[in-house]
Protein backbone atom coordinates (compact mmCIF):
# COMPACT_ATOMS: atom_id res chain seq x y z
CA UNK A 1 0.00 0.00 0.00
CA UNK A 2 1.32 3.49 -0.85
CA UNK A 3 2.25 5.73 2.08
CA UNK A 4 -0.26 8.47 2.93
CA UNK A 5 1.43 11.90 3.31
CA UNK A 6 0.61 14.22 6.15
CA UNK A 7 -0.43 17.82 5.49
CA UNK A 8 3.01 19.06 6.60
CA UNK A 9 4.73 16.72 4.15
CA UNK A 10 2.43 17.85 1.34
CA UNK A 11 3.23 21.51 2.05
CA UNK A 12 6.97 20.78 2.07
CA UNK A 13 6.69 18.93 -1.22
CA UNK A 14 4.84 21.82 -2.89
CA UNK A 15 7.43 24.34 -1.66
CA UNK A 16 10.23 22.15 -3.04
CA UNK A 17 8.52 22.00 -6.44
CA UNK A 18 8.00 25.79 -6.51
CA UNK A 19 11.61 26.48 -5.55
CA UNK A 20 12.92 24.14 -8.24
CA UNK A 21 14.52 21.66 -5.87
CA UNK A 22 12.38 18.88 -7.38
CA UNK A 23 12.12 18.56 -11.16
CA UNK A 24 8.52 17.87 -12.27
CA UNK A 25 9.80 16.14 -15.41
CA UNK A 26 11.44 13.50 -13.23
CA UNK A 27 8.12 13.00 -11.44
CA UNK A 28 6.32 12.50 -14.76
CA UNK A 29 8.94 9.99 -15.86
CA UNK A 30 8.61 8.05 -12.62
CA UNK A 31 4.82 8.09 -12.88
CA UNK A 32 4.97 6.87 -16.48
CA UNK A 33 7.37 4.13 -15.50
CA UNK A 34 5.03 2.92 -12.74
CA UNK A 35 2.17 2.61 -15.23
CA UNK A 36 3.98 -0.11 -17.19
CA UNK A 37 2.68 -3.58 -16.34
CA UNK A 38 4.21 -6.90 -17.24
CA UNK A 39 2.15 -9.15 -19.52
CA UNK A 40 2.86 -12.81 -20.04
CA UNK A 41 1.82 -13.76 -23.58
CA UNK A 42 2.02 -17.42 -22.62
CA UNK A 43 -0.83 -16.84 -20.15
CA UNK A 44 -3.28 -14.60 -21.99
CA UNK A 45 -6.09 -13.04 -19.95
CA UNK A 46 -9.20 -12.96 -22.11
CA UNK A 47 -12.01 -12.70 -19.58
CA UNK A 48 -12.46 -9.54 -17.53
CA UNK A 49 -12.88 -9.63 -13.74
CA UNK A 50 -16.61 -8.98 -14.13
CA UNK A 51 -16.97 -12.19 -16.13
CA UNK A 52 -14.91 -14.13 -13.58
CA UNK A 53 -17.37 -13.00 -10.87
CA UNK A 54 -20.21 -14.51 -12.90
CA UNK A 55 -18.22 -17.72 -13.36
CA UNK A 56 -17.83 -17.90 -9.59
CA UNK A 57 -21.62 -17.88 -9.30
CA UNK A 58 -22.08 -20.50 -12.03
CA UNK A 59 -19.46 -22.90 -10.71
CA UNK A 60 -20.67 -22.31 -7.16
CA UNK A 61 -23.99 -23.70 -8.38
CA UNK A 62 -22.06 -26.59 -9.99
CA UNK A 63 -20.60 -27.55 -6.60
CA UNK A 64 -24.06 -27.78 -5.03
CA UNK A 65 -25.50 -29.89 -7.84
CA UNK A 66 -22.45 -32.16 -8.09
CA UNK A 67 -22.39 -32.68 -4.30
CA UNK A 68 -26.03 -33.78 -4.26
CA UNK A 69 -25.79 -36.06 -7.31
CA UNK A 70 -22.54 -37.71 -6.18
CA UNK A 71 -23.77 -38.20 -2.61
CA UNK A 72 -26.90 -39.89 -3.94
CA UNK A 73 -24.89 -42.09 -6.30
CA UNK A 74 -22.42 -43.42 -3.72
CA UNK A 75 -24.84 -43.19 -0.75
CA UNK A 76 -22.45 -41.25 1.44
CA UNK A 77 -21.83 -37.58 2.11
CA UNK A 78 -19.58 -35.97 -0.51
CA UNK A 79 -18.75 -32.25 -0.52
CA UNK A 80 -17.55 -30.46 -3.65
CA UNK A 81 -16.11 -26.97 -3.14
CA UNK A 82 -14.83 -24.35 -5.57
CA UNK A 83 -11.09 -23.78 -5.02
CA UNK A 84 -9.93 -21.46 -7.83
CA UNK A 85 -10.60 -20.09 -11.31
CA UNK A 86 -7.55 -19.32 -13.44
CA UNK A 87 -6.90 -18.30 -17.04
CA UNK A 88 -4.01 -20.36 -18.40
CA UNK A 89 -2.89 -21.92 -21.65
CA UNK A 90 -3.89 -25.45 -22.61
CA UNK A 91 -0.26 -26.54 -22.39
CA UNK A 92 -0.08 -25.40 -18.75
CA UNK A 93 -3.20 -27.36 -17.94
CA UNK A 94 -1.83 -30.54 -19.51
CA UNK A 95 1.42 -30.27 -17.55
CA UNK A 96 -0.39 -29.56 -14.27
CA UNK A 97 -2.29 -32.87 -14.13
CA UNK A 98 -0.80 -36.30 -13.30
CA UNK A 99 0.43 -38.52 -16.11
CA UNK A 100 -2.12 -41.13 -15.03
CA UNK A 101 -5.56 -39.71 -14.37
CA UNK A 102 -9.15 -39.86 -15.64
CA UNK A 103 -10.24 -37.29 -18.20
CA UNK A 104 -13.64 -36.94 -19.83
CA UNK A 105 -13.85 -34.91 -23.04
CA UNK A 106 -17.33 -33.52 -23.68
CA UNK A 107 -19.07 -31.05 -25.95
CA UNK A 108 -21.88 -28.66 -25.00
CA UNK A 109 -24.19 -27.89 -27.92
CA UNK A 110 -24.82 -25.34 -29.34
CA UNK A 111 -21.60 -23.74 -27.97
CA UNK A 112 -18.18 -24.31 -29.52
CA UNK A 113 -15.14 -26.07 -28.12
CA UNK A 114 -14.40 -29.24 -26.18
CA UNK A 115 -14.49 -29.13 -22.40
CA UNK A 116 -12.45 -31.48 -20.23
CA UNK A 117 -13.27 -32.80 -16.77
CA UNK A 118 -10.24 -34.30 -14.99
CA UNK A 119 -10.77 -36.46 -11.91
CA UNK A 120 -7.74 -37.31 -9.78
CA UNK A 121 -6.89 -41.03 -9.68
CA UNK A 122 -7.15 -41.02 -5.86
CA UNK A 123 -10.78 -39.82 -6.07
CA UNK A 124 -11.51 -42.31 -8.86
CA UNK A 125 -10.39 -45.26 -6.73
CA UNK A 126 -12.27 -43.90 -3.68
CA UNK A 127 -15.50 -43.72 -5.69
CA UNK A 128 -14.96 -47.20 -7.17
CA UNK A 129 -14.47 -48.62 -3.65
CA UNK A 130 -17.67 -46.94 -2.40
CA UNK A 131 -19.75 -48.01 -5.40
CA UNK A 132 -18.51 -51.59 -5.02
CA UNK A 133 -19.63 -51.69 -1.38
CA UNK A 134 -16.35 -51.13 0.44
CA UNK A 135 -16.56 -49.58 3.92
CA UNK A 136 -12.91 -48.49 3.96
CA UNK A 137 -11.77 -45.32 2.15
CA UNK A 138 -8.21 -45.31 0.90
CA UNK A 139 -6.03 -42.36 1.90
CA UNK A 140 -5.57 -39.73 -0.83
CA UNK A 141 -1.87 -39.53 0.09
CA UNK A 142 -1.43 -43.18 -0.86
CA UNK A 143 0.76 -43.47 -3.94
CA UNK A 144 -0.99 -44.76 -7.04
CA UNK A 145 1.09 -47.57 -8.52
CA UNK A 146 -1.30 -48.71 -11.25
CA UNK A 147 -1.06 -47.22 -14.74
CA UNK A 148 -4.52 -48.00 -16.06
CA UNK A 149 -8.08 -48.69 -14.97
CA UNK A 150 -9.69 -52.07 -15.48
CA UNK A 151 -12.74 -52.44 -17.74
CA UNK A 152 -15.03 -52.74 -14.71
CA UNK A 153 -13.52 -49.63 -13.11
CA UNK A 154 -13.90 -47.67 -16.34
CA UNK A 155 -17.56 -48.70 -16.65
CA UNK A 156 -18.19 -47.43 -13.10
CA UNK A 157 -16.21 -44.22 -13.61
CA UNK A 158 -18.02 -43.40 -16.86
CA UNK A 159 -21.22 -43.08 -14.81
CA UNK A 160 -19.39 -40.71 -12.46
CA UNK A 161 -18.19 -38.61 -15.40
CA UNK A 162 -21.72 -38.48 -16.80
CA UNK A 163 -22.94 -37.12 -13.46
CA UNK A 164 -20.27 -34.40 -13.49
CA UNK A 165 -21.16 -33.46 -17.06
CA UNK A 166 -24.87 -33.38 -16.18
CA UNK A 167 -24.04 -31.09 -13.23
CA UNK A 168 -22.12 -28.82 -15.61
CA UNK A 169 -25.15 -28.65 -17.91
CA UNK A 170 -27.52 -27.79 -15.04
CA UNK A 171 -25.16 -25.15 -13.61
CA UNK A 172 -25.43 -23.11 -16.83
CA UNK A 173 -29.21 -23.33 -17.17
CA UNK A 174 -29.78 -19.77 -15.84
CA UNK A 175 -27.28 -18.34 -18.34
CA UNK A 176 -27.67 -20.44 -21.49
CA UNK A 177 -29.39 -23.70 -22.37
CA UNK A 178 -26.84 -26.34 -23.34
CA UNK A 179 -26.82 -30.08 -23.97
CA UNK A 180 -23.58 -31.69 -22.78
CA UNK A 181 -22.47 -35.16 -23.83
CA UNK A 182 -19.22 -37.05 -23.30
CA UNK A 183 -17.33 -37.72 -26.53
CA UNK A 184 -14.43 -39.79 -25.20
CA UNK A 185 -12.33 -40.61 -22.13
CA UNK A 186 -8.54 -40.53 -21.69
CA UNK A 187 -6.15 -41.57 -18.93
CA UNK A 188 -2.96 -39.97 -20.32
CA UNK A 189 -3.13 -36.17 -20.80
CA UNK A 190 0.08 -36.14 -22.86
CA UNK A 191 -1.63 -37.73 -25.87
CA UNK A 192 -4.54 -35.27 -26.02
CA UNK A 193 -4.55 -33.03 -29.08
CA UNK A 194 -7.96 -31.37 -28.80
CA UNK A 195 -6.46 -27.84 -28.69
CA UNK A 196 -3.27 -26.05 -29.61
CA UNK A 197 -0.77 -25.69 -26.74
CA UNK A 198 -1.12 -21.89 -26.55
CA UNK A 199 -4.91 -21.79 -26.69
CA UNK A 200 -6.33 -19.87 -23.70
CA UNK A 201 -8.54 -21.87 -21.35
CA UNK A 202 -10.29 -21.29 -18.04
CA UNK A 203 -9.07 -23.80 -15.46
CA UNK A 204 -11.54 -24.37 -12.61
CA UNK A 205 -10.29 -26.43 -9.67
CA UNK A 206 -12.63 -28.06 -7.15
CA UNK A 207 -11.82 -29.87 -3.92
CA UNK A 208 -13.79 -33.02 -3.12
CA UNK A 209 -14.12 -34.20 0.48
CA UNK A 210 -15.05 -37.85 1.11
CA UNK A 211 -14.98 -39.04 4.74
CA UNK A 212 -12.64 -36.12 5.66
CA UNK A 213 -10.24 -37.13 2.87
CA UNK A 214 -9.60 -34.29 0.42
CA UNK A 215 -8.97 -34.81 -3.29
CA UNK A 216 -9.66 -32.69 -6.37
CA UNK A 217 -11.14 -32.41 -9.84
CA UNK A 218 -10.25 -29.95 -12.61
CA UNK A 219 -12.48 -28.48 -15.27
CA UNK A 220 -10.84 -27.11 -18.42
CA UNK A 221 -13.07 -24.84 -20.53
CA UNK A 222 -11.64 -23.24 -23.70
CA UNK A 223 -12.16 -19.52 -24.29
CA UNK A 224 -14.10 -20.28 -27.48
CA UNK A 225 -16.84 -21.74 -25.25
CA UNK A 226 -17.50 -18.28 -23.77
CA UNK A 227 -17.23 -16.25 -26.99
CA UNK A 228 -20.86 -16.76 -27.99
CA UNK A 229 -22.29 -15.60 -24.64
CA UNK A 230 -20.01 -12.86 -23.29
CA UNK A 231 -22.96 -10.48 -23.07
CA UNK A 232 -24.79 -12.96 -20.82
CA UNK A 233 -21.81 -13.20 -18.46
CA UNK A 234 -22.15 -9.55 -17.50
CA UNK A 235 -23.46 -9.05 -13.97
CA UNK A 236 -25.50 -6.10 -15.19
CA UNK A 237 -27.42 -8.50 -17.41
CA UNK A 238 -28.18 -10.69 -14.38
CA UNK A 239 -29.29 -7.92 -12.05
CA UNK A 240 -30.91 -5.52 -14.49
CA UNK A 241 -33.64 -3.80 -12.49
CA UNK A 242 -35.12 -1.64 -15.26
CA UNK A 243 -36.68 -4.54 -17.12
CA UNK A 244 -40.42 -4.06 -17.43
CA UNK A 245 -42.73 -6.68 -15.99
CA UNK A 246 -44.58 -8.73 -18.55
CA UNK A 247 -48.18 -8.82 -17.29
CA UNK A 248 -49.00 -11.66 -19.65
CA UNK A 249 -46.80 -13.93 -17.53
CA UNK A 250 -49.06 -13.57 -14.49
CA UNK A 251 -52.09 -14.32 -16.69
CA UNK A 252 -50.46 -17.49 -18.02
CA UNK A 253 -49.48 -18.54 -14.51
CA UNK A 254 -53.05 -18.01 -13.25
CA UNK A 255 -54.46 -19.97 -16.20
CA UNK A 256 -52.15 -22.90 -15.52
CA UNK A 257 -53.05 -22.88 -11.82
CA UNK A 258 -56.75 -23.11 -12.64
CA UNK A 259 -56.26 -26.63 -14.05
CA UNK A 260 -54.14 -27.89 -11.13
CA UNK A 261 -55.94 -30.78 -9.32
CA UNK A 262 -56.52 -30.45 -5.54
CA UNK A 263 -57.59 -33.13 -3.09
CA UNK A 264 -60.80 -32.40 -1.12
CA UNK A 265 -62.05 -34.53 1.79
CA UNK A 266 -65.01 -34.45 4.19
CA UNK A 267 -64.71 -36.30 7.50
CA UNK A 268 -68.07 -37.58 8.80
CA UNK A 269 -66.74 -38.19 12.31
CA UNK A 270 -64.42 -40.22 14.49
CA UNK A 271 -64.81 -42.89 17.14
CA UNK A 272 -62.74 -45.32 19.22
CA UNK A 273 -63.46 -49.04 19.02
CA UNK A 274 -61.89 -52.04 20.71
CA UNK A 275 -60.26 -54.69 18.57
CA UNK A 276 -62.80 -57.25 19.86
CA UNK A 277 -65.76 -55.16 18.65
CA UNK A 278 -64.01 -54.47 15.35
CA UNK A 279 -63.56 -58.18 14.68
CA UNK A 280 -67.25 -58.83 15.43
CA UNK A 281 -68.60 -56.23 12.95
CA UNK A 282 -71.32 -57.55 10.65
CA UNK A 283 -73.42 -56.18 7.81
CA UNK A 284 -76.05 -53.77 9.17
CA UNK A 285 -74.18 -52.86 12.38
CA UNK A 286 -74.31 -49.16 13.34
CA UNK A 287 -71.17 -47.36 14.49
CA UNK A 288 -71.84 -44.19 16.54
CA UNK A 289 -69.56 -41.25 15.75
CA UNK A 290 -68.43 -38.40 18.02
CA UNK A 291 -70.47 -35.64 16.33
CA UNK A 292 -74.16 -34.73 16.22
CA UNK A 293 -76.23 -35.02 13.04
CA UNK A 294 -77.03 -31.31 13.33
CA UNK A 295 -73.35 -30.26 13.47
CA UNK A 296 -71.73 -29.11 10.20
CA UNK A 297 -68.90 -31.18 8.76
CA UNK A 298 -65.45 -29.84 7.81
CA UNK A 299 -64.26 -29.90 4.22
CA UNK A 300 -60.45 -29.98 3.94
CA UNK A 301 -58.46 -28.95 0.87
CA UNK A 302 -55.02 -30.62 0.68
CA UNK A 303 -55.35 -31.55 4.41
CA UNK A 304 -56.15 -27.92 5.42
CA UNK A 305 -59.69 -27.16 6.77
CA UNK A 306 -61.44 -24.60 4.58
CA UNK A 307 -65.28 -24.86 4.79
CA UNK A 308 -68.17 -25.93 6.99
CA UNK A 309 -70.45 -28.15 4.89
CA UNK A 310 -73.72 -30.12 5.19
CA UNK A 311 -73.98 -33.64 3.70
CA UNK A 312 -76.70 -34.54 1.22
CA UNK A 313 -77.45 -36.06 -2.17
CA UNK A 314 -77.30 -34.78 -5.74
CA UNK A 315 -79.07 -37.25 -7.96
CA UNK A 316 -77.71 -40.66 -7.02
CA UNK A 317 -74.39 -39.32 -5.70
CA UNK A 318 -73.40 -38.13 -2.26
CA UNK A 319 -72.68 -34.41 -2.06
CA UNK A 320 -72.06 -31.59 0.40
CA UNK A 321 -73.45 -28.08 0.57
CA UNK A 322 -70.98 -25.33 1.51
CA UNK A 323 -72.21 -23.36 4.53
CA UNK A 324 -69.29 -21.15 5.61
CA UNK A 325 -65.69 -20.37 4.72
CA UNK A 326 -63.48 -20.85 7.77
CA UNK A 327 -60.11 -19.94 6.23
CA UNK A 328 -58.19 -22.88 7.63
CA UNK A 329 -59.03 -22.18 11.29
CA UNK A 330 -61.05 -24.58 13.47
CA UNK A 331 -61.30 -25.39 17.15
CA UNK A 332 -59.54 -28.71 16.57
Amino acid sequence: MKQVLSQQEIDSLLKAVESGKIDTLDLDDDDQENRVKLYDFKRPVRLAKEYISTLNMVFGEFTKIASNILSTQVRTNITVQLASIEQVSFDEFVHSVPRFTLMGLFHSAPLEGTQIIEVSPQLCLQLVDLLCGSLEIRDSREEITKESFTDIEMAILEDVLNNFVHSFELAWRDVVKIKSEIESTETNPQIMQTMSPNEPVVLVTFTVVVHNIRTFINLCVPYIFFEGMLDKLSLRNWFHSEKETDHSDSGKLEKNLQTAPVNMEVLLGETIMTLENFLQLELGDIIPLDGKTSDPLILTVEKFPRYFVKPGLKGKKMAVEVLQYIGGETDE
